[in-house]
């Protein structure tokens, strides 16, 4: 199951810092607030993850039976939808009413963190979860900024690979994914023919807009902040991977004019039914197969870097996955670390990432044959080796939202049939520089 995360932009965030004090003891009253459970309950909000709401529950629901018969302490259980979630944690984070325990996407953990309404992970609670040596490097350096304690710790971890239809590439000569974008744009003009185009975008979609720029971003030599934490969305390189990811439609013409206005999954419908010959997303397989596509109807491989590149220019993913924190303010913290030990666990960390098709960010629970699928295989490598967490700045959310929009907006323009230039890119770039609030 694919993990989203919509990072959407608020009023709230803007007051953050000035309502972090509220957020670190628990005096509140109230409904649903951690600061109200007894020591034997906890409250837990979970992201949605499954195919709905109501398989979530289905999914959690026994594993939290499990951690009561454990440990005799109840967990009340409300799964999120993706629309309602950073709000709903915004609104508790500027109450000092929140659960005592809950997922976070993890491009929002510096943003949370600087609220100082979530637990850090120093040494002593790492200690408390079984020490923070579990999980995997490239995973914690997503669940907070560099050189403070963690604000979360990796609960599901996923990573992008370029999807490929096997029989279209065999209809075209090609024997092979690409592994340069050259070489993408090469073949995607040679399987775009008909009804069918070479490539598959959300366009429509700010998330999936934001982590493609940022992947192009990096191979450009770009990160969208300045080592003071500054937004440097103009910088040419940032221009470059926006313009080389909106060129999907406007020059290269690989992919669709009507993916512009695709937000909702599409493109992996596209895909699925033949519309289109490539995709990049996360962990599809799950989505394919309900669309009645085998696991040997398609391939899965790296996204395609520049030819030659190594280091930061060799990124093909960003970092994705969700983080699991606990509210500062609990007043069940001993349970509340009890509950974060039991569902990174081994045991649990298997049972859950496999119901939800993600990888497991703990180190000892990749074994499992349950990721042994060519597909998980070749995104825990690329999580392992060629992703890099989004910037983990306070503002990152704003970042997403307003880069993510730029980029729609480009991609409509396109659609249109407007010409898309480095000019009209910069300009796009620098209007959503303007709107972010100083750091």
């Amino acid at each position: 199951m694919r993990i989203n995360r919509i990072a959407a932009a608020t009023s709230l965030i803007a007051t953050l810092a000035l309502t972090a004090t509220a957020c670190g003891g628990g005096s509140s009253t109230g409904s649903g607030g951690g600061s109200n459970t007894s020591p034997r309950t906890l409250t837990y909000w979970a992201s949605n993850q499954g195919t709905s709401l109501d398989n979530d529950r289905q999914v959690l629901e026994p594993e939290l039976k499990k951690f009561e018969q454990q440990t005799g302490i109840k967990v009340e259980l409300e799964v999120v939808p993706w629309s309602d979630l950073l709000n709903r944690i915004l609104a508790a984070t500027a109450s000092g009413q929140g659960p005592d325990v809950l997922n976070i996407g993890n491009t929002w953990s510096a943003s949370l963190q600087a609220t100082g309404a979530l637990l850090p992970f120093d040494s002593a609670a790492f200690a408390k979860i079984g020490g923070k040596e579990r999980f995997l490097p490239s995973a914690i350096a997503s669940a907070g900024a560099a050189g403070k304690d963690p604000a979360a710790v990796p609960l599901y971890s996923m990573a992008y690979g370029l999807y490929y239809n096997k029989k279209l590439f065999q209809q075209a000569g090609l024997a092979n994914p690409p592994a340069t974008w050259d070489e993408l744009l090469a073949d995607g003009r040679k399987l775009t023919t008909g009804s069918t185009y070479g490539i598959a975008v959300e366009g429509g979609n700010v998330s999936e807009n934001v982590h493609h720029v940022f992947t192009l971003g990096k191979q450009h030599g770009a990160d969208f902040f300045d080592a003071a934490g500054k937004p440097t969305f103009e910088s040419p390189g940032a221009v470059a991977a926006v313009k080389q990811y909106v060129d999907l439609i406007a020059q290269d013409r690989i992919a669709a004019p009507g993916n512009a206005e695709y937000a909702n999954n599409q493109s992996v419908t596209d895909f699925a039914t033949g519309k289109a010959a490539m995709l990049m997303w996360q962990a599809a397989g799950a989505t394919l197969k309900s669309h009645g596509m085998s696991q040997d109807d398609y391939g899965v491989a790296p996204v395609p870097v520049p030819a030659g590149a190594a280091g930061d220019t060799a990124t093909s993913s960003m970092v994705a996955g969700i983080n699991l924190s606990v509210f500062r303010n609990t007043r069940n913290l001993d349970g509340a670390l009890d509950f974060v030990k039991f569902m990174t666990g081994k045991e649990e960390s298997v049972v859950l990432n496999k119901a939800y098709g993600s990888i497991p960010p703990v180190k000892d629970a990749q074994s499992d044959t349950a990721f042994s699928t060519p597909e998980l295989k070749m995104l825990s490598g690329v999580l392992g080796t060629s992703a890099a967490p989004l910037p983990q700045v306070p503002n990152e959310s704003q970042f997403e939202t307003l880069v993510g929009t730029a980029v729609k907006n480009l991609f409509a323009a396109a659609a249109a049939g407007k010409p898309v230039t480095d000019e009209s890119v910069k300009a796009e770039l620098a209007k959503a520089q303007q709107q972010m609030p100083a750091s």
